[in-house]
């Protein structure tokens, strides 16, 4: 049921009061997440304000439209089209700012990348993805961050971890986990045959320790090199970390970071993450599956794209959507595709 005028209204009185609670401005993420609802409730009433005075509007105009002045008729027969537009437009954002949010929308994202199928060219393909994702954060005024890496000898990666962190990171690229493969002809490859590889994507929310209690007994933690090309030490110094979550035997790797400390606390972070999506994922599953036609599962198994390189086109699968001009969508120009996807998950919330 959306949410009506009165309800908002309360809503705000009540958060703006909870901002001179000593308490809650002691808390960072609280204060942000204050911060945030304030501003989604504020932007629904400024649409219902817009919608309700483009609605006077129109009534003004049909008035003077039943009315005899002539030339004043004239005038509100040219307005007319213009206010109906704008007020189907400003009903339909109005629609859609009224959906309520995904709770994970407004955190930051870690993103893990892996070559799947088809060797070197899937490696080959990783580092681009890498690429384009690190863009668009540009692009969009946030900043990635590398957690961990393992290369390939021509410059791909077996592996890459990175963190996004910016404003409504996971609202936009929630979408984008699962399966993407590559159709084109490698460099490596002499008599022009179109290969087809790929990559595994997964998108993971940030969370913070009390998002998620996960006991000291259950984390063990090693210490040991870090690596470079092919597995070998790259300094003698035990700064890199694994940590494996004993009950779910999720591992995680860090070394990127400069100290002991950073990376140990880095991996917990990707740790706490990764053990939350499971729980999250397995909440999903319970929910007798996900309602029909629900656009992506987040499942790193689920087939969601097809960049073909001989047709320049892109294929969202799950949209039954193409797109073209690949150079500049690898190149970070990814909104097109992300829209889509936005709207399309919009129809079935």
């Amino acid at each position: 049921m959306a949410e009506s005028r009165k309800t908002l209204e309360e809503k705000k009185a009540e958060l703006e009061k909870n901002l001179s609670d000593p308490s809650v401005t002691q808390k960072q993420n609280e204060l942000s997440r204050i911060g945030k609802e304030l501003q989604r409730i504020d932007n629904i009433l400024s649409l219902m304000n817009e919608v309700d005075q483009l609605k006077k509007d129109l009534a003004d105009i049909t008035n003077v439209l039943s009315g005899d002045d002539k030339e004043l008729q004239e005038i509100a027969k040219a307005e007319q089209a213009d206010k109906q537009r704008a007020l189907e437009e400003k009903k339909q954002e109005l629609t859609t700012a009224l959906i309520p949010p995904d709770p994970a929308d407004g955190r930051d994202v870690i993103i893990e990348i892996r070559a799947g199928a088809g060797g070197d060219e899937a490696g080959l393909f990783a580092a681009e993805l890498y690429r384009m994702y690190v863009r668009y954060a540009e692009e969009k005024g946030w900043k990635a961050n590398s957690v961990s890496s393992n290369r390939t000898g021509i410059g791909g990666y077996k592996e890459v971890i990175f963190e996004i962190h910016g404003t409504d990171v996971y609202a936009d690229l929630k979408f984008e986990s699962g399966v993407q493969r590559v159709q084109r002809v490698p460099e490596t490859e002499k008599s022009g045959r179109v290969h087809t590889s790929t990559v595994t994507v997964a998108v993971i929310p940030i969370v913070e320790e009390e998002d998620i209690a996960i006991k000291p007994e259950d984390i063990k933690i090693e210490t040991t090199t870090s690596t470079g090309h092919g597995g070998q030490s790259v300094n003698t110094t035990y700064s890199a970390i694994r940590a494996t979550h004993l009950p779910t035997g999720i591992m995680v790797y860090c070394q990127n970071e400069r100290s002991q400390k950073q990376n140990k606390e880095k991996a917990l972070e990707i740790l706490r993450s990764r053990v939350f999506a499971l729980e999250e994922e397995k909440r999903r599953e319970k929910k007798s599956a996900l309602r029909k036609g629900q656009i992506g599962t987040g499942d790193r198994s689920e087939k969601i794209r097809t960049y073909n390189f001989p047709q320049d086109r892109v294929t969202d699968h799950r949209i039954k959507q193409n797109f073209h001009g690949l150079s500049s969508i690898m190149d970070g120009h990814i909104d097109e595709i992300v829209s889509e996807l936005k709207m399309a998950a919009q129809k079935t919330a």
